[in-house]
């Protein structure tokens, strides 16, 4: 069973994630590549929060492709190019996560592939 590690000696998380995760011995252990916010037709919203949607439906289509759902995440690792974006981003991440609350980063990057690219997605299951 999977375990949250937030120690009282330590100061609580500043979002919805753990600072570690006590994970059991084997299973099928999936990592993603960075997904972008760019839709099958090829378009990118304009905005943060909707690129952050298209990135985390992405990982859930591949998360369901491997028989895996969002409970299973137990990393996430975020980019923005704007600590602005920080709020927004976090806003859509929590919406996918599940207790036992993953372990997660977010960076400020300089940018993307592609200048209208704004965020930046990727995470690690493990499926028991």
């Amino acid at each position: 069973m999977r375990r949250s590690i937030n120690p009282d000696t330590v100061r609580k998380p500043f979002g919805n994630y753990s600072h570690g995760l006590a994970l059991p011995a084997g299973g099928t252990l999936l990592v993603t590549s960075g997904q972008l916010g760019i839709r099958p037709d090829e378009t990118i919203p304009e905005s943060v929060e909707e690129q952050a949607v298209i990135c985390f439906e992405t990982i859930g289509a591949i998360l369901e492709e491997a028989g895996m759902s969002f409970s299973d995440v137990i990393r996430i690792a975020g980019f923005v190019t704007r600590r602005e974006d920080f709020a927004p981003y976090m806003a859509v991440r929590d919406r996918y996560t599940a207790a036992p609350l993953p372990v997660s980063t977010l960076l400020i990057v300089s940018g993307f592939t592609r200048p209208e690219f704004k965020v930046e997605v990727e995470v690690t299951a493990l499926k028991s």
